[in-house]
């Protein structure tokens, strides 16, 4: 008996382990994404996605709510234009959600323009592990000015 509860004990040790590790390659998949944004490297920015990758982000104007598809090629293009630096958008991890080779990523984020604050909003990623490595596979996001400002005066 006393065996069993050993090995139990190391089985539940050992998928702690792995599900740290697994949460820990999410959040530099992630954090990659943001690092290139701010480096404006558009190649490594590109790396970060899969080959099918889906880009959205969540618009409100004048009551009326709308998708819109960005293609990675196009925001890799602004990025890699944009001068080192002047984007910086800056994250906290929320949930994050692991299933094997599917990951559910949630950042609120707050972002800054050549270090003035911009604005804020949240960032839905999927990422899907590929190879052994975590590419992000769709992203949507919200953005809004007029309700961080409150949050960006508490920040500073």
């Amino acid at each position: 008996m006393r065996y069993l509860y050993v090995t139990l004990l190391c089985l539940l040790a050992t998928a702690s382990l792995k599900a740290q590790s697994d949460t820990a390659a999410v959040k530099h998949a992630v954090d990659k994404l943001f690092t290139a944004m701010h480096n404006s490297d558009s190649a490594t920015l590109k790396e970060c996605f899969s080959p099918n990758a889906v880009f959205q982000t969540i618009s409100s104007e004048n009551g009326k709510t709308e998708v819109k598809n960005v293609s990675v090629a196009r925001f890799a293009e602004v990025i890699g234009k944009t001068p080192k630096g002047d984007a910086d958008e800056r994250i906290t991890y929320g949930a994050i959600h692991i299933d094997a080779a599917l990951a559910s990523v949630w950042t609120p984020y707050r972002y800054y323009y050549q270090g003035q604050f911009h604005h804020c909003g949240v960032n839905v990623f999927q990422l899907v592990k590929l190879n052994g490595k975590w590419k992000i596979q769709y992203v949507i996001d919200t953005r809004r000015k007029d309700a961080c400002v409150e949050e960006e005066k508490a920040g500073q």
